[in-house]
């Protein structure tokens, strides 16, 4: 059931006390920062940190926050840590940790905790129920990560590397709670005993790639469909490379955008069943037969599960499993089967086809209000190969999908979980994992006012995105999606000056209001010039609040129906 052939490095020191440990096997994974709060709990992992050569603490304004930060950070660099208090700190967490779960996104979530002598004595404590059990907040984390643990002496150098690898190969975080007194104190030296990890079982791919062949040449049109399990587990290289061989035609879901080069030829667009482009969706749903890498069949990802695609055509490729109409295969990974098909010889002789993409420049009026059709194809305009792209739960999320990405870009969205507030904090943890790259956020007034804080957290700390916040009166993407009535109190917000924000916060930085299409021009030309010296923020005010890009409009008239 074990291997060590992941052990992490330890020192030639006979005793290396656990908080050395600890940090040690995070700077392994390549982890530069940790994203968190301070508590009394947690002193001695933030002393001990300070004093650490190779990675330092980032301070966040709230520990929900901090957690949206190292999900943004690990979706650039791979893998992330968060360092909390016990109950107050770790419970404020859970929201950004589920989403990270939800999401397929590994963060090292390391709880400091009571003297572990006041546990053993079940001592009523602060941060806790009163109730003297330490291990309440422990099983609150069990579902929402793929393993939790009581660090000890005894089990640490066991337990951190087993906790580290699981999170690299199930791309979900994990939970680690260590006693406040415990950091200091030398671990007892074992030699770590890794999970083996998944295998491919050799018989089992075989069959897998003769139920594909019979599908594959019995089919005049093939197409291949890619989503977020893809980018998760780092198979973009392999798709491409199965497309290019196979000559497929490309489109990506909603939840996998950005995974695949969205300017290369093979790439034909966006799949979102009744809500997006109707020729991709003809393509897709027509196909005889259709290679899914990364399938999420969710509601979101689905246009309402308006996405018709019928399973006895599906080559369903999961990270460890692959679907063929109703067979089963498990115990095959995805990059074994994509190779295996890769060097099956199938090859479509039809050419890929062009389809236009949605936010095509028209000519406008320049001093025509802004909306919807206006500023999302100068936000396509706006992108560079490369960039950092962010957009929050909401109208973005369903606007931006459209947007054609330049090459090179790592584009990040809620797409499952959709916690509102989640971009601003993401964006910050994204700016500190890169700090070399183009930031881009893109946020509406009712998501920003919910983690507005981490903007002082990126002035604090040099960063330099641009912000566009889109003032439309409200939570629009709500008003949208109640049908039943009109006109509802519950979905406005507080009119903020947004671009007083980074004064308040008692830095300097480039900003506008924009209303009509030549101030925007105008704004995006100079936050282009100044953003390599200052974070920039872009407030877009709309004065039709139920203005929104095609897609909402679709999904309300699909919900009226």
């Amino acid at each position: 059931m074990f291997n060590n052939s992941e052990s992490p490095v330890v020192g030639n020191e006979e005793k290396v006390v656990l908080g050395e440990y600890l940090f040690d096997c995070l700077k392994k994974e390549g982890i530069t920062e940790i994203f968190g709060v301070p508590g009394d709990y947690n002193f001695s992992l933030l002393d001990h940190l300070e004093n650490y050569e190779g990675i330092n603490f980032v301070n966040g304004r709230n520990e929900l926050n901090s957690g949206y930060a190292a999900d943004g950070y690990a979706r650039v660099k791979g893998i992330a840590a968060l360092i909390t208090t016990f109950g107050v700190g770790e419970l404020s967490a859970c929201n950004a940790i589920a989403g990270s779960n939800s999401e397929h996104v590994p963060v090292i979530h390391i709880v400091g905790a009571p003297p572990s002598m006041d546990q053993q004595e079940h001592k009523l404590m602060h941060h806790t129920l009163m109730d003297g059990n330490f291990d309440t907040f422990r099983k609150v984390y069990e579902p929402i990560t793929a393993y939790s643990v009581k660090i000890t002496l005894e089990n640490a150098m066991q337990e951190i590397p087993t906790a580290i690898h699981l999170a690299k190969e199930k791309k979900k975080p994990v939970y680690l709670v260590i006693a406040d007194d415990l950091v200091t104190k030398p671990v007892v030296m074992r030699q770590p005993m890794l999970p083996k990890s998944t295998m491919t079982n050799p018989k089992t791919l075989q069959a897998a790639l003769a139920h594909a062949k019979q599908l594959l040449e019995s089919s005049e049109q093939s197409v291949l469909l890619v989503d977020v399990k893809m980018m998760r587990f780092h198979l973009q290289q392999d798709a491409l490379a199965l497309a290019e061989a196979m000559n497929l035609p490309v489109a990506s879901m909603m939840f996998g955008k950005g995974g695949f080069d969205e300017s290369h030829p093979n790439f034909i667009g966006m799949y979102a069943g009744q809500f997006g482009s109707d020729t991709v969706r003809s393509m897709i749903e027509s196909a005889q037969s259709v290679i899914t890498i990364g399938l999420v069949w969710a509601d979101t990802n689905t246009a309402k599960f308006s996405a018709m695609l019928d399973p006895l055509k599906m080559i369903d490729i999961q990270p460890e499993k692959v679907k063929i109409g109703h067979a089963e295969y498990p115990n095959v990974l995805a990059q074994d089967m994509i190779k295996g098909l890769k060097s099956m010889g199938y090859k479509q002789k039809e050419p890929i086809p062009t389809f236009p993409y949605p936010y095509v420049e028209e000519k406008q009026n320049p001093e025509a209000l802004l909306s919807a059709k206006s500023y999302y194809p100068r936000i396509q305009q706006m992108l560079k190969v490369n960039d950092i792209v962010i957009g929050e739960t909401g109208s973005f999320f369903y606007g931006l999908s459209q947007v054609r990405l330049p090459r090179g870009v790592t584009y990040i969205t809620q797409g499952g979980w959709q916690s509102i507030g989640y971009a601003t904090p993401s964006t910050f943890g994204a700016s500190i994992a890169a700090p070399d790259r183009r930031v881009l956020l893109f946020t509406g007034d009712g998501s920003i006012q919910l983690t507005a804080q981490e903007i002082s957290s990126m002035l604090t700390n040099g960063c330099k995105p641009i912000i566009f916040v889109l003032n439309n009166g409200g939570y629009t993407i709500e008003k949208y999606l109640n049908v039943k009535t009109k006109n509802q109190l519950y979905n406005q917000v507080p009119n903020w000056e947004y671009t007083k924000l980074p004064e308040a916060f008692g830095e300097r930085a480039f900003t506008a209001v924009v209303k009509t299409n030549k101030e925007l021009d105008d704004a995006i030309k100079q936050a282009e010039a100044e953003s390599s010296n200052k974070l920039c923020m872009i407030e877009m005010l709309i004065t039709n609040p139920l203005d929104a890009p095609e897609y909402m409009v679709k999904m309300r008239e699909y919900l009226e129906r």
